[in-house]
């Protein structure tokens, strides 16, 4: 999408106002969901973006609503529906690292159970069956660690990028205007 005045724009182009929502959602304006197409077009167009400069939402309305009739605020319920999102990723992050605590300390004890079960066949058995055992143990060990690693290390990143992405929608800039032609 065209850039102009330091801001990323991102431009839409619909018939009328409603076709931005979610036709099944009884609140179909400011607290309303937005059309999955519609989300995924702006977020699709957000992610290639710079990323260092504000973004600007242009919609451009083929129709726009007849005189007398509501019109509804597109450029609230376009950024509130976005830090709803950002609100909700900050959520899946807390949740994820909560989770992952358990997860810890659950694979901890499990790591400790293992590492002990080999220390003590080391001290008892020889021979290449109790060999076997004790190493199976200590992979099953490092395994019971995985996930909660995983959690901590990987899964996190993600959840933060769309947060990021999230917050930058919902500061855009959000203009309507009547479309030309």
């Amino acid at each position: 999408m065209p850039e102009r005045y330091g801001e990323a724009t991102i431009e839409l182009r619909l018939r009328d106002g409603a076709q931005l929502f979610n036709m099944l959602d009884p609140f179909p304006f400011r607290e309303g969901d937005l059309a999955a197409d519609a989300e995924a077009y702006i977020v699709d167009w957000a992610r290639d973006l710079p990323k260092d400069e504000p973004i600007r939402i242009v919609v451009h309305l083929e129709r726009p609503a007849p005189p007398g009739s509501p019109m509804p605020d597109l450029a609230a319920a376009i950024t509130n529906w976005f830090a709803g999102r950002a609100n909700a990723e900050t959520r899946a992050l807390r949740e994820l690292f909560r989770d992952g605590r358990l997860a810890f300390a659950i694979g901890f004890v499990g790591l400790a159970i293992c590492l002990l079960l080999t220390w003590l066949l080391t001290r008892g058995l020889e021979g290449p069956f109790a060999r076997i055992f004790q190493e199976s143990l200590i992979i099953i060990g490092w395994v019971v660690i995985w996930r909660p690693a995983e959690m901590f290390l990987y899964d996190w990143v993600p959840i933060l990028r769309r947060r990021r992405l999230f917050r930058r929608l919902a500061k855009a800039r959000v203009e309507v205007r009547p479309s030309a032609g």
